[in-house]
């Protein structure tokens, strides 16, 4: 049996964080959006309210959860990505806006409002 690669294994991740987000209702905007700061591995919306999603997955969770490894400097270039995202993007300026996290280990821990812009002062 072969390794699957990282690459392989995240985008395994990002399919069921969406299929998860769909099933309760999210709507999917785009998926592993780019900027100079980072990326944003989902970005949905439903109704007034547009979230990006960070998507963690761990294997083994003995040394941590998944989103226990989200560091401060992740969540800047998350923010940045999203602010990039916002400007680029007109049509979305006047949603409501928050930062999820989606753990995957052998479930599915949905974390909404994991993170704000206040963390990062």
């Amino acid at each position: 049996m072969s390794a699957r690669r990282p690459a392989e294994i995240g985008a395994n991740a990002e399919r069921d964080a969406l299929r998860f987000l769909t099933k309760v209702g999210f709507r999917e905007v785009t998926s592993n959006f780019h900027s100079k700061a980072g990326e944003i591995d989902l970005i949905v919306e439903q109704g007034d309210l547009l979230v990006f999603v960070e998507v963690r997955f761990r294997q083994d969770s003995g040394r941590g959860t998944p989103a226990e490894t989200i560091t401060t400097a992740k969540i800047r270039r998350i923010v940045r990505t999203a602010e990039f995202f916002v400007l680029t993007h007109p049509e979305y300026r006047d949603k409501s806006f928050r930062f999820d996290v989606i753990a995957i280990t052998d479930k599915i821990d949905w974390i909404e409002n994991a993170f704000t812009l206040d963390d990062l002062h």
